[in-house]
């Protein structure tokens, strides 16, 4: 078997991860000039330069990239193979989360996974975007893209868009419109979407990336176009929006999981109006080639239980 120098590959996976030599001396408590040594070392051995360095700028390069998935995952695997044998049982995962799906729907039921498995010790690594699939970000994800044949994935959620608005909001709506207040408890009940033109809609950008697409295609859906003249309110986020609607200050269009199991959903009506299917699927992703740790597994099965528990996912799609 021949292998590179085994010294130098936790090096490697340091000075990768951080970014920095002098970062992942301090870590590794050696001096950063043995650092440069182990990585000049590993690259004489592969022949291949692993960052570019430029003034105080350093980055993988991608010959560097590829080499630090693949490392960075096989010394995971000998570090849990060795806490196994060791009677460590404390399984340690980082899950890059998108922030609304985190904040409105993971977090509150995080006391019932640490209660389940006390165990699984499990840090969130926030997401803006749709993260990047690499043992560089985090162990596991959630993705809306599972394109990625590296990895294995596990629906939770199809993502449908409704308009809700505050109690206080859909009070006022009822009396201006001459509406029943109690007409959205029906399931069969329903409002014109034109109605709704006729308020300040709070729309999110980032669903569909333009400005208003949004409520664009809520309408499209409804089978009319967005009326002109409708009085569109801009946000960057889903959650910016769902806060302008809890103050009263339009109608917002959300999703299942931003009104989940919430003590706040109650602060929300939602508009017996049609839904949109965006096309979005929420999936938990993880490496293949890690599918066998227990933490991992523990992860995938908790969360599919919530996600069935909570409405998002039916127990037959499971």
């Amino acid at each position: 078997m021949k292998l590179p120098p085994l010294k130098a590959l936790p090096v490697f996976e340091a000075v990768a991860r951080l970014n920095s030599f002098s970062l992942a001396a301090e870590e590794l408590a050696v001096g950063q000039s043995a650092v440069s040594h182990q990585i000049k070392l590993l690259e004489t051995y592969l022949g291949e330069p692993l960052f570019i360095r430029t003034g105080r700028y350093l980055a993988l390069t991608d010959e560097g990239r590829q080499y630090f998935d693949a490392v960075s995952t096989a010394l995971l695997q000998i570090e849990r193979a060795s806490e196994q044998l060791l009677g460590h049982e404390t399984a340690r995962l980082r899950l890059s989360v998108f922030s609304s799906f985190a904040v409105r729907w993971l977090v509150p039921r995080l006391p019932v996974l640490q209660k389940q498995w006390p165990q699984l010790d499990l840090s969130l690594e926030m997401s803006g975007g749709n993260p990047q699939l690499s043992d560089r970000v985090a162990d596991c994800f959630i993705t809306v893209r599972p394109d990625s044949s590296a990895f294995s994935y596990e629906l939770l959620y199809t993502e449908r868009l409704f308009p809700v608005c505050s109690q206080q909001y859909w009070q006022t709506l009822c009396r201006e419109q001459e509406i029943d207040p109690a007409l959205h408890l029906s399931p069969r009940a329903s409002i014109h979407p034109s109605l709704l033109a006729a308020y300040p809609l709070l729309s999110t950008h980032s669903i569909y990336n333009r400005a208003g697409g949004d409520w664009a295609a809520w309408f499209d859906a409804g089978g009319e176009p967005l009326p002109k003249g409708s009085r569109l309110q801009h946000f960057s986020h889903m959650l910016l929006a769902l806060e302008a609607a809890r103050y009263h200050q339009g109608i917002a269009l959300t999703n299942d999981y931003m009104l989940s199991n919430r003590a706040d959903s109650a602060d929300f009506v939602r508009l017996p109006c049609h839904h949109l299917m965006t096309g979005d699927q929420f999936f938990f992703a993880w490496k293949t080639s890690r599918r066998h740790e227990p933490g991992i597994q523990i992860l995938r099965r908790w969360l599919l239980d919530q996600s069935i528990e909570s409405g998002l996912r039916h127990a037959a799609q499971a």
